[in-house]
């Protein structure tokens, strides 16, 4: 396992033709290391990063980019400050060529699982808690059925992991969908709800109370998640729905590892998941000195979603790490 911090079925020749029409702009000259071109284009916004991506020199890439608005009769691009942007035109092609590369992609890697009979690559993002009680177990089960699995699991905020999802950085996703991005690229199975706390040190003098309340908290240091994010806003709500000021002193970290170290060698509060913290908690060691510190009021997050990316067909290995992740989701909802 390499740790890094059912939608219909899509028919490769029908995209090609949504793409191509009746073949002409194949006719015409457009070839496959256009489309990668365009999509490299788009990704960096510079000639000269599209260029180092794919391998090819920067007056390489500028000829392709001319061969493609000669074959398409359009600008597909304009120079601006620092770099470059892509025309409406552009920006359509682009579109249509990441289907198609993710297409290829996908399809070479079925093939792979099915030539090898081995369990391939599977690509995950999820927010911390689910990636702990349900991600974990699931690999475990997945594992025995396909031994030579590789599952690369990215663990970040939603608003991270939706992009990297249209992107076509990983299968599925365990998150929410921001409120910036369209809900009808998705497919989204609710399967949990996330309950946070509040993490100190042990020896904090807070724990010197049976309960903390609200109005105890603003004088502390505080860790939290980079502002926006769903449980930085969720606790933000918390103070100001009770008229309660909000902490002053804030360090902003979406690293757990930096969140527990500041916790554990300073005074400062830290709100994370409920299955996170007692996880650290139960192992009682200097370099996890961390305890759930009682309080008299609740944090509940928003529930979380399986989710995956409308009309992009999930891979054997993929279907089924999904499955099992949706019934760990109900074990739990059950137990």
């Amino acid at each position: 396992m390499t740790i890094i911090s059912g939608p219909p079925a899509i028919d490769y020749v029908d995209i090609q033709t949504e793409i191509f029409g009746d073949d002409g702009l194949l006719r015409s000259g457009l070839k496959l290391n256009h489309l990668r071109m365009i999509v490299a284009i788009e990704d960096s916004g510079q000639i000269s990063a599209a260029a180092e991506a794919l391998n090819v020199s920067q007056p390489a890439a500028s000829r392709m980019l001319s061969e493609m608005e000669s074959i398409l009769k359009t600008p597909l691009y304009e120079r601006v400050s620092r770099g470059v942007v892509l025309t409406t035109f552009g920006a359509a092609l682009a579109r249509r060529a990441r289907k198609i590369m993710l297409e290829l992609r996908e399809a070479s890697r079925e093939i792979g699982e099915l030539k090898t009979g081995k369990g391939g690559a599977v690509f995950i993002g999820a927010v911390t808690a689910p990636a702990m009680s349900l991600v974990v177990p699931a690999i475990k089960h997945v594992r025995k059925a396909l031994p030579g699995i590789e599952v690369s699991i990215q663990v970040e905020t939603s608003n991270v992991l939706a992009r990297e999802l249209l992107a076509a950085r990983h299968d599925f996703i365990i998150s929410r969908i921001p409120d910036d991005l369209n809900p009808r690229l998705f497919q989204v199975q609710e399967i949990g709800v996330e309950r946070a706390c509040l993490i100190v040190r042990g020896g904090h003098p807070l724990l010197k109370k049976k309960v903390a309340s609200l109005a105890d908290l603003p004088q502390y240091d505080w860790v939290f998640q980079p502002p926006g994010t769903l449980l930085r806003r969720t606790i933000e709500e918390v103070f100001l729905t009770n008229e309660v000021p909000l902490p002053e002193n804030i360090v902003n970290t979406s690293s757990l590892l930096l969140t527990c170290a500041t916790v554990c060698q300073t005074d400062a509060i830290a709100p994370i998941a409920i299955d996170v913290a007692q996880f650290l908690a139960s192992h009682k060691s200097k370099a996890s000195d961390v305890r759930v510190l009682p309080i008299d009021f609740e944090i509940n997050v928003r529930p979380y979603s399986l989710i995956t990316v409308k009309e992009r067909e999930l891979p054997p290995s993929a279907r089924l790490l999904y499955n099992l992740v949706l019934r760990e989701s109900q074990k739990a909802a059950a137990g």
